[in-house]
């Protein structure tokens, strides 16, 4: 699998190594996923700003704010597809999640990559039970990244507000 990493902000430069984590994250959440991917198959990763973030939000989902990671899946199955689709993460909003929920920033921001890679295959989390399915992967995902559990403090749902 192809993973683009596409740095747009500069803010993302506290995150050591982010090219690498992020590789790692999307490698050990197909690992974990079970997902069967079309050869060769492609996905893009961006680390952007609030602003570029709050835009994208307002345009494909109708919500005119910030949010912490969008999913922009390509349609069809996950299994034919070569360009599984884009994950784009939000710096301010994840450091200041991150901040709030007393965890690095470096954890949750693979967090989020997962999580945006799991909507990407098909997870969602709009009824209990997706949601339970889908936090469940996040934690061993987590786990088998040396990551402490994303949710073991925070009660207000999925990936704290994810998408």
């Amino acid at each position: 699998m192809e993973i683009d990493v596409n740095v747009a902000a500069p803010a993302w430069r506290r995150v050591g190594d982010l090219e690498n984590l992020t590789k790692e994250c999307v490698r050990q959440s197909l690992a974990v996923s079970g997902a069967v991917l079309a050869p060769e198959c492609e996905i893009s990763v961006t680390f952007c700003n609030d602003a570029a973030i709050q835009q994208l939000n307002a345009e494909w989902r109708g919500k005119d704010q910030p949010t912490n990671v969008l999913s922009f899946p390509t349609p069809g199955a996950i299994g034919r597809k070569p360009l599984l689709g884009d994950v784009i993460v939000a710096f301010e909003t994840v450091a200041k999640e991150a901040e709030q929920q007393g965890k690095l920033l470096r954890a949750h921001t693979a967090h989020m990559i997962a999580h945006g890679f799991l909507h990407l295959i098909g997870y969602d989390h709009e009824t209990a039970a997706e949601a339970e399915r889908m936090e469940a992967l996040e934690r061993k995902i987590a786990m088998a990244l040396g990551f402490p559990d994303p949710y073991a403090e925070d009660a207000d749902g999925p990936a704290g507000g994810a998408n």
